[in-house]
C-alpha cells in the first residue's frame, strides 16, 4: 500500500476493462476513445476527482511496487515547483536498449530530462553498458493537477507524433520532466514475449500474493 496515495481510478474507454475492474471491486472513469496518449486520458479522468497530484501508472506496467510511487512523487512533496516526474531505470542488457517498445531517456546533472526515445539513446559501442549509464522511461509519472490541466491542452508536437512518446510534448513546449531513478526491476508488457516473461516473473513475487487479499468484495445477505 502506497501511504501517499488517497485513491486509484482506472481510466479507460474499453467497456471490457470496465468490467473487468468492476468485478475485483475497483472503481472505474470512462473517458473518450479518441485519446493517443495515456497522458490525455489521465487529464480527462482527473477532472473527476480532487488532488494536488495525479499520479499516471500506465497499464502496461504491471510489475510497479507502492514503493516506486512513493519514490515518484517524493520531489514533488518536496519542491513546489516541480510540474511533472518520470521514474527511470537503467538498462543492463543489449536487447533491451536496441528495443524500439522500451523507452530511451538521457538526462543532464540535475536529473531533468533532455530527451525521451526509442533509439537507443546514447549511442554507445557493443561493450559500452557496464561503462555507460543508459536508462530506460519507467511509467509511472506524477504531474501536477494544474500542469497535467496545461498539458492536454498544448498541441502536439512533432517529434511527440515521430517518437509517439507523451513525455516530449512537455520537453518541446519547454517544460521540465525531472528523473527519479528506481533500483526495482520492471519490465513493462508490449509483445506475447513480454507477457510470457512478467509472468515468470512475477510468479511467487510476494505483493502479487496481496491482491486477492485486498479486493473489495459484496457482503453476504
Amino acid at each position: 500500500m502506497c501511504v501517499e496515495v488517497a485513491e486509484v481510478w482506472v481510466a479507460t474507454c474499453d467497456e471490457e476493462i470496465k468490467k473487468a475492474v468492476e468485478e475485483f471491486g475497483g472503481p472505474v472513469i470512462m473517458t473518450s476513445p479518441m485519446h493517443e496518449r495515456a497522458s490525455d486520458r489521465v487529464a480527462e479522468a482527473s477532472e473527476r476527482i480532487q488532488a494536488d497530484i495525479v499520479v499516471m501508472v500506465q497499464g502496461d506496467e504491471p510489475m510497479i511496487t507502492p514503493e516506486m510511487i512513493s519514490a515518484a512523487v517524493a520531489p514533488m512533496l518536496d519542491d513546489r515547483s516541480i510540474e511533472c516526474v518520470n521514474l527511470a531505470r537503467r538498462i543492463i542488457s543489449r536487447e533491451e536498449y536496441l528495443d524500439p517498445n522500451t523507452i530511451k531517456v538521457v538526462m543532464n546533472e540535475a536529473n531533468y530530462a533532455l530527451y525521451f526515445s526509442r533509439a537507443p539513446i546514447p549511442a554507445i559501442n557493443s561493450a559500452g553498458l557496464d561503462r555507460v549509464s543508459v536508462f530506460k522511461q519507467v511509467c509511472v509519472i506524477p504531474f501536477r493537477r494544474d500542469f497535467l490541466r496545461e498539458f492536454t491542452r498544448l498541441a502536439q508536437t512533432p517529434l511527440e507524433r515521430v517518437e509517439s512518446i507523451d513525455m516530449l510534448r512537455a520537453l518541446e513546449h519547454g517544460h521540465g520532466v525531472r528523473l527519479v531513478q528506481t533500483e526495482v526491476e520492471t519490465h513493462a508488457v508490449d509483445t506475447l514475449a513480454d507477457l510470457l516473461l512478467v509472468e515468470a516473473l512475477m510468479q511467487g513475487d510476494p505483493l502479487v500474493q496481496t491482491y486477492g487479499q485486498h479486493v473489495a468484495r459484496p457482503e453476504a445477505g
